[in-house]
């Protein structure tokens, strides 16, 4: 990997205040910092609670950014909010290269062109569409896709709640990272693909 990331004094304040407001207590090291980074890019503390962090999403998030695995984004918000990581890994985001055929949305069609090309170990990031998401997981049933990884973040009153639960009922619990609930958007999944790359920088200082 490449430059190390230097801390700003505003970004240290703000979590010794968020950590004297927010009991992360119940959360195990490494889960316990994407969930901060969660919080602190949103000041949504509620993310403390409803954060869902499956066993080996750590392990396998930290594994496959430190392999330089491809990113898979459903939206260019998201690519753009995870510039850091694109330093060490292939970032790419399939709308423009996908249109809407009746029975798929535009972001699942995006997913589809995603899970041709990167059938194996990506790390996908949703932030924006519950349908991507949905997408994902029936490809996966399939074995069309199998994914290192999978952030599962997506916003909106609209199946976002489902398809985050139809996430963490599914085969991929165990690598994922979703919440519970509407709340989600490109800020707060960007902000954990960023912990957690940040994660995978410590182990390799460490060696390993």
């Amino acid at each position: 990997m490449s430059a190390r990331h230097e801390v700003h004094p505003i970004e240290l304040r703000s979590y010794e205040i968020m950590e004297s407001e927010v009991d992360f207590s119940s959360w195990p090291p490494g889960a316990a910092e994407l969930v901060k980074r969660m919080v602190h890019a949103t000041a949504d503390e509620s993310f403390a609670r409803t954060a869902l962090v499956g066993e080996r999403a750590v392990d396998a998030l930290t594994g496959a950014l430190g392999s330089a695995a491809t990113v898979v984004c459903d939206a260019r918000m998201v690519a753009a909010g995870i510039s850091q990581v694109a330093r060490s890994c292939r970032v790419e985001c399939y709308l423009d290269r996908a249109s809407p055929d009746g029975s798929l949305t535009r972001s699942q069609a995006a997913v589809d062109i995603a899970a041709e090309e990167n059938p194996l170990d990506a790390v996908w990031v949703f932030g924006n569409a519950p349908t991507a998401l949905a997408r994902l997981l029936e490809l996966s049933s399939q074995g069309l896709v199998r994914p290192a990884a999978v952030i599962g973040l997506p916003v909106g009153y609209v199946g976002a709640t489902e398809a985050k639960g139809a996430l963490w009922a599914s085969p991929l619990r165990d690598r994922s990272v979703t919440n519970v609930g509407r709340r989600g958007g490109s800020a707060v999944a960007a902000a954990t693909i960023n912990a957690a790359w940040r994660l995978a920088q410590a182990s390799e200082d460490r060696g390993g």
